[in-house]
């Protein structure tokens, strides 16, 4: 019973364990439940724990029959919240070939069949059906990367901003821990009629008053439906003012309304950001699952993320969207707090699974000047070229290795995040390579094709050569015998045939037989997707070659599996320059 009360309530008898009388917000999420700051229901459930209010979590309710996981916590002091979970459900459930997934690793045991399709509509339409007078706020990175006129690959068409279809009251786009708070304390001062102001959130209105005066008017949803260049500079104009510190509002109409979106919080300190990485967390899986697997916990479990944001601004990726793209970065003392933590965790071995972030090679890094930064539009600090304002020093994360290192409860602290290799110092990949890399590094150049890459907003080919080459230099003169393994996607809007067939012949040059390996599947809200649907660049209005039908996917695919005796269409050429290392 002791150990219930150091969880977030799941259920009634442990409410009453509490002594509470009613509960302030239920909280209802698509994941299973782990107190680990590492999933969203967690950080936020534990923020506004903090800030004073009884919180409650539903994980994975029962959508079918009678709706009593709905129903068990009754009405809500002040309001419903809803997420889809750590993934979009969408992607959760279906493969680049809209097949549907066997497994979800956000589940026990990881069985599927867990959480709806569009489960964040689904929850909200039965909490609206059962609850209608209770403020419903949706948010996570379903509802955060569905807050406009978003093309859904599923159903092969564009749809309008998730509010229309939730019918919920609020949503918060990106990391929700300022919104979600502040929401509950507007609602419980009687502030009701202010909530529409709450900054990172937005909203469906029929009251015209509502929009602000200098907001961006984006082309209605009607409107991108007839014209896909309209939906193009839809998409153009979001990512312009998501890149931006200080931002304006949006507007878009749909129907006889409009989805107002409100300008984000700016970036929160280190100081913001430690306070949410010590609250109470358990760093386990809630007791009612026992000993119950749960595969997305078990990838975690030893990790210690040190930021949160990402300027790499890449096409096909959701982090600077959702994240932002400014580094906010832990203080030392609060990553060590973490790992001193863990290692009292009773089945801890002394290994970091991993010591990163979006892209752990980014800690720390900002603006040399800030006031620049905020004038500042760019999605990619890096591409095309570095920004001569970006302040590359690669001292404070190489002294968390080194000290972490150190630690006389640690054997090994590896980096399992992404790292950009466009990004490096000699000293930076030294440390790296040599004292954390667990005999494989995972690196993501994506093609080959510099052409696909400018699409990609990835750097040259010629970054990773180098890169591969100071690897092996490195391995060499430690003497280890580690593998450079890089990730690759077919089928992204660019890429043709014959940039595949370049792929082919490079990785077949340098005897690599791609294991890390996708078809691009198109999500919501992202450049990538947009270029896939409209067939445009937005930023240039240039055509863009797209394989689009299963059957050209498909083809792309097969192009990584030269090695195998399939029918891959691969056609090799006929000299090739004898490689030097099979690294």
């Amino acid at each position: 019973m002791a150990d219930l009360l150091k969880y977030l309530p799941t259920t009634r008898k442990e409410t009453d364990l509490r002594g509470w009388d009613e509960v302030d917000i239920v909280f209802f999420t698509g994941d299973a439940y782990i107190d680990h700051p590492s999933f969203g229901a967690a950080v936020l459930g534990r923020v506004l724990e903090a800030a004073g209010f009884r919180v409650a979590i539903v994980p994975q309710p029962d959508w079918h029959g009678d709706f009593r996981d709905f129903k068990k916590f009754g009405r809500p002091r002040l309001y419903f919240a809803v997420s889809a979970g750590s993934m979009d459900s969408m992607v959760n459930h279906y493969t680049a070939a809209r097949r549907r997934r066997s497994d979800d690793a956000y589940t026990p045991e990881g069985k599927p069949g867990a959480r709806p399709d569009y489960c964040t509509i689904t929850y909200c339409q039965i909490l609206k059906q059962i609850y209608p007078d209770v403020p419903v706020v949706i948010g996570g990175i379903e509802a955060s990367m569905r807050r406009l006129t978003h093309y859904d690959y599923w159903q092969d068409k564009l749809m309008p901003s998730i509010l229309v279809d939730s019918r919920a009251d609020l949503l918060v786009y990106g990391m929700g821990e300022q919104a979600m708070t502040e929401i509950a304390q507007r609602i419980q001062n009687k502030k009701n009629d202010s909530l529409h102001s709450v900054p990172q959130t937005a909203f469906l209105t029929s009251d015209k008053t509502e929009i602000p005066e200098g907001a961006i008017m984006l082309a209605s949803h009607e409107e991108a439906l007839r014209d896909k260049r309209k939906h193009a500079e839809n998409f153009r104009l979001m990512e312009i003012e998501s890149n931006k510190i200080h931002q304006t509002t949006l507007v878009q109409p749909v129907g006889k309304q409009w989805v107002v979106v409100n300008p984000s919080y700016p970036p929160i300190t280190t100081e913001q950001l430690d306070a949410i990485y010590d609250l109470p967390y358990q760093y386990t899986p809630h007791p009612k699952y026992k000993d119950k697997h749960i595969p997305a916990y078990e990838m975690i479990k030893w990790s210690v993320c040190m930021h949160r944001g990402c300027f790499g601004g890449c096409s096909f990726c959701t982090i600077s969207a959702h994240q932002g793209k400014q580094i906010v970065s832990r203080s030392k003392e609060s990553i060590l707090r973490q790992i001193e933590r863990l290692s009292q965790l009773p089945d801890w071995h002394g290994v970091i699974s991993d010591l990163g972030g979006p892209s752990a090679n980014m800690y720390m890094m900002h603006g040399k000047d800030m006031s620049l930064c905020e004038k500042c539009a760019r999605a990619s600090c890096l591409q095309p070229n570095i920004c001569k304002n970006l302040n590359q020093d690669f001292g404070p994360v190489i002294d968390i290795y080194k000290t972490v290192d150190k630690l006389p409860y640690v054997k090994h602290a590896f980096v399992g995040s992404g790292i950009r290799y466009d990004l490096m110092s000699e000293e930076y990949a030294r440390q790296l390579i040599t004292r954390h890399v667990s005999g494989r590094l995972k690196v993501a150049p994506e093609h080959c094709s510099d052409s696909v890459l400018k699409m990609m907003r990835k750097p040259s080919w010629s970054n990773y050569l180098r890169f591969r080459e100071l690897f092996m230099r490195l391995n060499t003169e430690a003497g280890l015998n580690q593998q450079l393994i890089p990730y690759f996607i077919s089928s992204h809007p660019g890429c043709t045939k014959q940039d595949m067939q370049q792929l082919a012949d490079e990785t077949k040059r340098m005897h690599y037989r791609p294991e890390q390996v996708q078809d691009f599947t198109p999500t919501p809200m992202t450049l990538s997707t947009t270029m896939f649907y409209t067939g445009i660049n937005p930023y240039t209005g240039e055509p863009v070659y797209v394989a689009r039908t299963p059957e050209e996917k498909k083809q792309q695919n097969q192009y990584f599996f030269w090695y195998k005796d399939t029918k891959t269409p691969y056609k090799p050429k006929p000299h090739y320059n004898k490689p030097t290392n099979r690294h």
